[in-house]
C-alpha cells in the first residue's frame, strides 16, 4: 500500500485533502524495526514522531532497579512520541519494538513547518492528544486507586471498547507485558484471570477471553464488590 493511503488512515490526518496527505508523504520517513528494537530511550533528544502502519510498539519506563512499567502500546494506525516533538524536549519514556514493526518517521522541523501552513493537522492532533491525556488519567487512577482485579476488569472493558466485540476479546499483548501495563507480575495475573473465570466472569483460552458477565466486570472495575 502507498505511504499517502497509510497516512489517510490514521485518526491524526483524517479527513485531510488528497494533496495535504501527499505533502505529509513527502517529508515522512519509512521505517521497519525488528523485534525488540529499541526506537527511542527516555531522556534522548525528541526529533520527530512516529505512526505505526504494522506491529506494535510500547511503551515503558524503568525504574532504578530496573523494574519496567509498561504505559502504553500501540499498533496500527496510531502515533507516538508526538509531545516532546512540539515542546522541543526529550522523550519521556523508551519505546521498544514487541513485533516486527514497520512506522513512518516524521521528522520535527519538517512537520512543524506543515502544520504552519495546514492548521488542520494541528486541530486533530488536538484531539488525540486530549484522548490521550484522558486514557492516562484513568489509568493514573487505576494503578494509584484500584485493586488489580479491578485494574484488570477496567482493561478488559476498555479493550472491548476498541474491539468490535464487547464479549469476545482477544489480548493484542502476552500476559507478561499485560502484567506490566498493569503493575503487576505474571503470577499474580495468572491467579485473578482463574478466580474471574471460577466465579463465572470470563471464560480464558489462550489470548482469548470471553466476557460472560458483564455487570459482575463493572462492578469490579468500578471498585464495587471484590473477587472471593
Amino acid at each position: 500500500m502507498k505511504i499517502a493511503e497509510e497516512i489517510s488512515k490514521a485518526l491524526l490526518f483524517n479527513g485531510l485533502p488528497a494533496e495535504q496527505v501527499e505533502e505529509l508523504a513527502k517529508i515522512c520517513i519509512d521505517q521497519r524495526y525488528e523485534k525488540g528494537r529499541e526506537l527511542f530511550s527516555e531522556g534522548t533528544v525528541a526529533k520527530g514522531f512516529y505512526l505505526v502502519v504494522s506491529g506494535k510498539i510500547k511503551i515503558y519506563k524503568l525504574s532504578l532497579e530496573g523494574k519496567e512499567q509498561i504505559l502504553h502500546i500501540f499498533g496500527s494506525g496510531e502515533i507516538f512520541g508526538e509531545v516532546p516533538v512540539f515542546t522541543g524536549g526529550n522523550y519521556p519514556a523508551n519505546a521498544e519494538a514487541i513485533e516486527p514493526v514497520r512506522a513512518l518517521f516524521f521528522p520535527r522541523a519538517s512537520f512543524t513547518e506543515l502544520i504552519g501552513r495546514e492548521p488542520a493537522i494541528a486541530v486533530n492532533l488536538l484531539g488525540i492528544l486530549s484522548q490521550r491525556l484522558r486514557r492516562f488519567t484513568h489509568m493514573i487512577e487505576d494503578l494509584s486507586l484500584k485493586e488489580v482485579p479491578g485494574r484488570l476488569a477496567a482493561y478488559l472493558i476498555y479493550l472491548g471498547e476498541r474491539s468490535e466485540s464487547r464479549q469476545n476479546l482477544e489480548l493484542e499483548i502476552t500476559k507478561a507485558q499485560l502484567a506490566s501495563l498493569l503493575g503487576t507480575i505474571p503470577e499474580t495475573l495468572s491467579r485473578i484471570l482463574a478466580k474471574m473465570a471460577q466465579q463465572g466472569i470470563i471464560s480464558v483460552e489462550g489470548r482469548k477471553i470471553r466476557v460472560l458477565d458483564r455487570k459482575a466486570l463493572e462492578s469490579l472495575a468500578a471498585g464495587g464488590k471484590g473477587l472471593a
